[in-house]
């Protein structure tokens, strides 16, 4: 057992960006700073489930090491650094293969100001995509009655695999393939979203971060410029309540 396991299962403090940041056993180096109030920027995680590790986009170092912050387990005496020139251009670098590799056409999107791929991008200063945008054909399904689901816009976040699984006790969802294949599949007979046990009050329904998963009729219920990352940046909006 390595010390920072055994630092981890007492609770301490570490430092993150000359910060002191309190953290209790079992936690992770994004769920403590994140229950402190610090912003480490973030796409696949919610504090509700458990790690994922797929965006990378909460990459930090800790000790001169890099790791993914929401898998990283907490320890005393750790020197954390996230907001550097370093971290932020790997992450502007991650965030812009993201949006060439899907279809993510923000000015016309229901999801605009509600998303936290565009937020996040925002946040670390990418002004376009860099790289030459892919444009890949992926299907549009609205066979569900209330819920859209357009691959277009999915990051492979998992949230919706995670949601399904242990909060609605569906298994809906699952990914399947690998490399630039891998894709969100729908586990019905059909393959369709209307074929499955899905509902627009699941869980799964409502929390993807993207916009790939929409209830229907209401995408702009809420007028633009009015919406949660309109009103403020995501980097003030630090879910508190991690636990």
């Amino acid at each position: 057992m390595t010390d920072q396991r055994i630092d981890a299962l007492s609770p301490g403090t570490f430092e993150l960006d000359g910060r002191d940041v309190e953290f209790a056993p079992g936690d992770t180096i994004l769920r403590a700073a994140t229950r402190a109030g610090h912003y480490i920027p973030h796409l696949c995680w919610k504090p509700e489930y458990g790690p994922h590790g797929s965006c990378r986009v909460c990459t930090v170092k800790v000790n001169g090491r890099t790791g993914a912050a929401c898998t990283v387990m907490a320890g005393a005496g750790q020197e954390v650094q996230s907001n550097t020139d370093e971290l932020n251009a790997q992450r502007k670098t991650l965030l812009q293969m993201l949006f060439v590799e899907g279809n993510h056409f923000c000015p016309s999107c229901e999801k605009s100001g509600d998303c936290l791929l565009q937020a996040t991008a925002y946040e670390v200063g990418m002004t376009g995509p860099h790289f030459e945008e892919l444009y890949p054909s992926r299907p549009v399904d609205a066979s569900h009655a209330d819920v859209l689901l357009d691959l277009n816009r999915c990051i492979l976040c998992g949230l919706c695999v995670r949601a399904s699984a242990t909060v609605d006790g569906k298994n809906v969802f699952a990914i399947d393939g690998h490399g630039i294949a891998t894709r969100l599949i729908v586990n019905s007979p059909s393959g369709l979203l209307g074929d499955s046990a899905l509902q627009v009050d699941d869980c799964a329904a409502h929390i993807c971060p993207v916009g790939a998963l929409l209830p229907k009729r209401r995408g702009f219920a809420t007028p633009i410029g009015q919406r949660r990352f309109d009103i403020s940046p995501v980097s003030q909006q630090v879910e508190k309540d991690a636990t």
